[in-house]
């Protein structure tokens, strides 16, 4: 019987569902990654946010549409349990975001024509499943390594914590073991995620143990680049920053979600009251050549016209290197749902677009600050024409900017290889190998 996985969601759901293609698959599972040809579907689900729920709901209702089984897993049984199962009622199976360990079981399950069966565990407890070889959907010059799950903030916006239970960090022995099979098998940077990368070990160390983590991964050979993602503001300590600035295969590249600048706000959010312009000049003066990206949320209840403006003020003043906006988005069992002052859609579809406006003319100057200057670029792969596809240590696998080069010789995806650049948009650059 052929079992197929879809993925939805962000970079951690992506590990989950390799994880559980490696259970299957060390039980002799035949696995595809077409749902056409298959029996049973995996659906990994994601919650975050409405417009998310919306496109996993509907991926689950074309395969039900298409007379497949289908076992959900994820974000989506966590939070809507019972729920989910009332309102989609051919489900055969579901699992919670900490019970991956039961898929082998639960596709054995509905492969013998058993009735319904769920595993979701009421209070979620993410421990990373070691030992198991994950069957990767991706391989290519990047790979994702998850150093932890769960959080420990309540940002006022967010539903995680309930659905990933609490932090939880792997050990620096186990993350090192995967980064030297990885890179045995071609792959040239590694992107560290967590929900918090920053606070990574304080659960297993007691202290912060990522300066460490990347002093230790810094020694594996073959590899090029690491890279952090979702680092939270008031964890940059002094030693953090030092840190990136020391290792040289340590992308130059911080990614700091920040969500608002105007201490009202932010205070609704749950998130630090700090003096954000005073951390990311610190991290501009000790970090050369560093880009920070960001993401800011717009219309969270209670925002007035001031404070976006603030924001946007804010905005054009540090110049970020590349930063991503979000409409708020009102979920339930969050502080802010019940907030009273729900701004409306309207005012937040003006200012994501006048935000983002901004940006783009922002990001456009600072790709045409590259113009002339050789750069390195990882090699990622080729259109039909013969342009090579890569990326600069600034921008992050499918969410920042590409590469665009001309080549007369030939290249492997997984190389970091110097490139002129001669040209930029908003978004890209273009240039000649050299």
């Amino acid at each position: 019987m052929k079992i197929a996985l879809l993925n939805h969601g962000c970079a951690k759901n992506l590990v989950d569902s390799e994880l559980m293609l490696g259970l299957l698959a060390q039980k002799g599972h035949q696995v595809t990654l077409d749902e056409k040809e298959a029996d049973i579907v995996v659906v990994n689900t994601c919650s975050f946010i409405h417009d998310a729920e919306k496109e996993s709901v509907q991926a689950i209702l074309q395969l039900v549409n298409d007379g497949k089984k289908i076992i959900v897993t994820g974000c989506l049984p966590q939070k809507y349990k019972g729920e989910l199962k009332k309102a989609i009622p051919e489900i055969s199976g579901m699992i919670g975001t900490s019970d991956i360990k039961e898929i082998v079981e639960v596709v054995e399950h509905v492969a013998n024509d058993k009735k319904y069966v769920e595993h979701v565990s009421e209070k979620p407890e993410y421990i990373y499943p070691e030992n198991i070889e994950r069957q990767q959907i991706t391989v290519g010059a990047s790979s994702y390594i998850k150093i932890a799950d769960g959080c420990n903030y309540h940002c006022g916006y967010c539903i995680i914590p309930q659905l990933r239970g609490e932090y939880h960090s792997r050990t620096i022995e186990n993350i090192l073991d995967e980064a030297k099979e990885l890179v045995a098998k071609g792959v040239t940077e590694i992107d560290l995620i967590a929900q918090d990368t920053t606070s990574y070990g304080i659960d297993l160390y007691g202290k912060q143990a990522l300066p460490r983590l990347l002093e230790e991964l810094n020694k594996i050979e073959g590899l090029g680049w690491i890279r952090i993602m979702y680092a939270y503001p008031s964890q940059m300590s002094d030693e953090l920053i030092d840190t990136i600035a020391k290792l040289d295969k340590v992308a130059k590249y911080i990614d700091l979600p920040l969500q608002h600048c105007n201490a009202e706000i932010l205070k609704a959010m749950r998130r630090p009251v700090m003096d954000y312009e005073v951390l990311i000049k610190k991290i501009r003066d000790k970090i050369p050549n560093v880009a920070i990206r960001t993401a800011f949320i717009v219309g969270y209840p209670g925002e007035t016209d001031e404070q976006f403006k603030e924001l946007y003020e804010f905005v054009k003043r540090v110049r970020f290197d590349k930063m991503g906006v979000f409409e708020y988005s009102r979920e339930k069992n969050t502080v802010s749902y019940s907030m009273t002052e729900q701004v409306p859609s309207k005012i937040k579809k003006q200012r994501h677009k006048k935000l983002m406006t901004l940006q783009q003319k922002i990001s456009r100057e600072i790709n045409e600050s590259y113009v002339g200057k050789t750069i390195p670029c990882i090699v990622e792969g080729y259109t039909d024409d013969g342009v090579v596809l890569m990326r600069s240590e600034h921008d992050a696998p499918e969410i920042d900017g590409m590469v665009y080069a001309s080549s007369d010789k030939p290249v492997v995806p997984g190389d970091i290889e110097n490139v002129l650049i001669e040209r930029a948009d908003e978004y890209d650059l273009f240039g000649v190998l050299q």
